[in-house]
């Protein structure tokens, strides 16, 4: 039941997310009534149940009866099946039985939730405006702290501190010698919290596989002629992923690399 309860939990949070990633990159106010995207009619309660009224509306709107954006829904879901993988898979520790350290194990968990949140904004708002808002850094790195909270003393902040900055530094080169072009500011910072929250091995390998995954999915595009060989294309979503791909498989990542490259 626990897990049922989480799962229709990340349903609404992922209807809220869509909120986050319509409104953020457009500088809106989250609060407020939301509206058709094509005649801006104020949406009631009944059209806002998540994945449900869609599939009632057969995914149009009630009342200019156009075509709404699957993302919607496919936000919804990615966030409740996430929601519910992240608190069962995510390795946070051995499990506490005293009742103060089992209440930090569920803040870390929250906090790891938080996370997840933050990563699927991020990759849908790079996708659709090619742009990370700051608001959303800034949650980024606050429940980045949370997760890593319980271990935190200062020698082990400043480590984290310094991890962020190396992690940061390839893409804020990039950035520099391409004066913007081949890498936003937004990524600077993104990969600024993510070397804080993995750790300096852990953050790297992040990059490394963001640039394999973009140059990938890059070429395939090319080849398809989905995009031009000059065309910019979102780095947000790639580091996302490395990111989750790190957070949940970690461990067999690094055994992966070190018996490619011996290190």
């Amino acid at each position: 039941m626990f897990y049922l309860f989480l799962f229709i939990f990340g349903l609404a949070i992922g209807s809220f997310l869509n909120v986050l990633i319509d409104r953020l990159p457009n500088f809106e106010g989250i609060s407020g009534r939301s509206h058709c995207d094509h005649c801006s009619h104020k949406l009631s309660y009944l059209d806002l149940i998540p994945v449900f009224s869609f599939l009632v509306l057969k995914g149009r709107c009630r009342y200019c009866k156009k075509k709404i954006s699957p993302i919607y829904p496919i936000v919804e879901i990615l966030t409740a099946v996430m929601f519910v993988v992240a608190w069962v898979y995510l390795p946070i520790g051995e499990s506490l039985s005293n009742p103060v350290q089992k209440g930090i194990e569920h803040l870390v968990r929250i906090a790891y939730l938080g996370i997840i949140a933050c990563l699927i904004v991020v990759i849908f708002t790079d996708l659709k405006y090619q742009i990370i808002p700051d608001s959303l850094q800034i949650a980024f790195f606050v429940f980045s702290l949370f997760a890593i909270g319980k271990d935190v003393s200062p020698l082990f902040f400043v480590n984290r501190v310094l991890a962020a900055l190396l992690v940061m530094t390839p893409i804020l080169l990039l950035y520099l010698l391409t004066h913007g072009r081949g890498m936003g500011f937004g990524d600077v910072k993104l990969a600024f919290t993510i070397g804080f929250l993995l750790g300096i091995k852990s953050g790297l390998i992040s990059l490394y596989l963001a640039f394999i995954s973009g140059a990938l999915v890059g070429l395939i595009m090319i080849l398809f002629k989905q995009v031009k060989l000059k065309s910019k294309i979102a780095f947000g979503p790639f580091l996302a992923l490395g990111t989750a791909m790190m957070l949940f498989y970690g461990e067999k990542v690094i055994v992966f690399v070190n018996r490619i490259y011996g290190f």
